[in-house]
């Protein structure tokens, strides 16, 4: 994940939406969000009136932050997603989502997505059998993720198995925990994409 200097609680305060950026104390009652569901500082809890603009940055902010990607990766990212056949802004979805931090925290094996991107840079998994350290790495279908073999009683990785236990798998993706392995089954659809966000807006932000 980017590197944040600030509380990531403010974050999801900011966006006005669960971002999931601390793992398990996002599903608590110690969680910032569910505390105070208004953005950050001293205005936070007045009544603003957004522009079309602000509306349309503020979809991009949080989707880039929910992925935690730098601006001018996610910029690349929309530009791949422009380049393809499809809908642009389900394309750029697809892209952030295949992100092999991204998988590895879904398939349970990391309690968050800067976790996951801190494990895989330290070669603690495989893609079809070799070691990779890149968490941008996009995954496709049929590809095999697996915990390297001698990283299989890290603490972290366990306890994201047992976080894990406690979400929904999406239908695009499916674990085997007792051989610390994932498959990418197929390409994620829209449908299986779990974060709420108006992508068309992204698109209408870039295309200004």
């Amino acid at each position: 994940m980017s590197c944040i200097n600030e509380s990531v609680c403010k974050l999801c305060r900011r966006e006005n939406v669960k971002l999931f950026l601390k793992g398990d104390r996002c599903f608590t009652d110690k969680c910032s969000f569910d505390r105070r569901p208004y953005p950050p500082g001293q205005h936070g809890q007045s009544r603003l009136k957004f522009s079309e603009f602000a509306l349309q940055l503020r979809e991009k902010q949080k989707t880039k932050r929910y992925y935690g990607v730098y601006e001018r990766q996610f910029r690349k990212y929309f530009d791949e997603a422009d380049r393809r056949r499809g809908v642009t802004g389900t394309e750029l979805l697809r892209l952030l989502e295949t992100r092999l931090d991204n998988v590895i925290y879904t398939l349970g094996y990391a309690a968050s997505r800067r976790e996951a991107r801190q494990l895989v840079k330290h070669d603690h998994f495989l893609v079809n059998g070799k070691k990779n350290n890149i968490p941008s790495f996009n995954l496709e279908k049929g590809d095999v993720i697996e915990v390297n073999e001698k990283s299989r009683g890290i603490n972290k990785i366990l306890a994201g198995i047992e976080s894990a236990k406690k979400r929904e798998m999406p239908g695009w993706l499916e674990a085997d925990y007792g051989a610390f392995k994932g498959v990418v089954k197929d390409v994620p659809a829209r449908e299986n994409i779990s974060l709420a966000v108006e992508e068309n807006m992204i698109v209408e932000y870039y295309s200004r």
